[in-house]
């Protein structure tokens, strides 16, 4: 393993330890999330672990996310409840059914249901649902629009550099922030010799991040 993804493979260590055994370590996505501490926007590489029981009930299926030791519904997952509802829309071929769990640590307390997490939750919910996998070294920022769209957000460069951090080697943004007048990430990424490229919609993220269409 190269030295520089020691750290978030130990992260992802820890999260599987709280998988259930009777759920196949090849069937647990294993998200990266960019995010930002909201006190200075700081940025921090995060992992969630994805699961999903596929059991019969309850029907339709729910989503919880598992908040040291704590699960939450719906009611209070914001982002990532939205990512939850596209990806059961958009994936129309699947029974949905059971309980879809998310699982997740992070250097710094962030806040995972962030709107700008939204597009890369939307997409390793329909990878879970279609049995794709996230091909490592790649990570997406951007917030989840009505039609697919993926919406812009702030603190990019920090998250970049979070990414950079972990041997991360390309960076997804939304479509229109490579330039802005407060940063350039074209010249960041020669930088940090990360790729940096623009995507308009949850279905290109999805194919740059896995290899498949929708």
């Amino acid at each position: 393993m190269p030295r520089h993804f020691a750290a978030t493979w130990a992260l992802v260590a820890v999260l599987l330890c709280g998988v259930p055994a009777s759920v196949s370590a090849d069937s647990v996505i294993e998200l990266p999330v960019l995010a930002a501490i909201r006190q200075n926007n700081l940025g921090v590489f995060e992992v969630l672990m994805i699961w999903w029981d596929k059991k019969p009930e309850p029907n339709p299926v729910q989503l919880q996310w598992i908040l040291a030791g704590v699960r939450l519904g719906n009611a209070h997952l914001g982002a990532m409840a939205q990512a939850f509802a596209y990806a059961v829309e958009h994936t129309p071929s699947v029974q949905h059914s059971g309980t879809v769990s998310v699982q997740g640590v992070a250097y710094q307390p962030t806040g995972s249901d962030g709107p700008s997490a939204g597009a890369a939750m939307a997409v390793g919910f329909i990878a879970l649902f279609k049995g794709d996998h996230i091909q490592r070294g790649i990570a997406l920022t951007g917030t989840i629009e009505p039609g697919g769209q993926i919406g812009p957000v702030g603190s990019i460069p920090d998250k970049i550099r979070a990414a950079a951090r972990e041997g991360y080697r390309t960076v997804l943004v939304p479509s229109g922030q490579m330039h802005d007048p407060r940063w350039n990430l074209v010249e960041l990424g020669f930088q940090l010799n990360v790729a940096v490229k623009e995507v308009e919609t949850v279905d290109e993220a999805y194919l740059l991040m896995t290899g498949q269409r929708i």
